[in-house]
């Protein structure tokens, strides 16, 4: 599971894609049995906003997730700028008064709960339940699901990084202009993956050699 689908996304500023719910959706429904008691990493996805998380939550008992790991990069051109869980920055609490900060954070679930008890699971399930983690941060406690990284979220940061280690598929659309950095990250680590890109990644030398020596292929629904 080396894979690239090139789907057609929204342009943001030039270099970062908005990838639609349905792309993913399309993709990602031929690797239920691979996905199955798998950590997945997307490193390159505001938990808040990106559809990869989204997809991921509302279907993680159904696919067998063992994990799913998602990490955000601040400043990032596209955050705040489509559909947020939330809408605003997550706030803190110091020294006795809230304030909102904008940092780089991670979500880590290994469950998703029935929160309104509908029988199955929904985003509102999931938006309940991060409401209710993101309300423990803000009293200033700790929350086992939500967390604020050190640094930028940058997945080439050591943080990130050592994230990496411990999944065992990457699943996202990293930024257009890093993305021959970030293939060959992966293939460094040695990891599975599924990227959701633009279609001219194939133009590039060291990625069409990686697809000549069958190490990366072409997705199911390539346009």
């Amino acid at each position: 599971m080396a894979n690239l689908s090139l789907q057609a996304a929204k342009t943001v500023k030039n270099d970062e894609f908005y990838t639609q719910l349905a792309d993913i959706e399309n993709e990602l429904k031929h690797y239920k049995d691979q996905l199955r008691d798998k950590i997945v990493f997307c490193n390159c996805d505001d938990p808040f906003e990106s559809n990869f998380f989204k997809y991921f939550a509302m279907n993680f008992h159904h696919i067998g997730l063992k994990k799913l790991i998602a990490t955000c990069y601040y400043p990032s051109p596209i955050a705040h700028t489509q559909i947020s869980l939330f809408g605003d920055d997550m706030p803190i609490t110091q020294k006795g008064r809230e304030k909102h900060v904008n940092r780089a954070y991670k979500i880590e679930l290994d469950h998703v709960s029935d929160m309104d008890g509908g029988g199955s699971i929904s985003m509102i399930d999931v938006e309940q339940m991060l409401e209710a983690e993101k309300n423990i941060l803000k009293n200033g406690s700790q929350s086992k699901i939500l967390s604020y990284l050190d640094g930028d979220g940058d997945f080439r940061s050591k943080e990130c990084i050592e994230l990496l280690k411990q999944s065992d598929v990457v699943i996202t659309n990293p930024p257009f202009s890093l993305f021959r950095e970030y293939i060959t990250q992966l293939v460094k680590y040695d990891k599975k993956f599924v990227i959701i890109g633009n279609k001219n990644i194939i133009t590039y030398k060291d990625i069409f050699k990686l697809i000549q020596q069958n190490k990366l292929w072409i997705g199911n629904k390539p346009m």
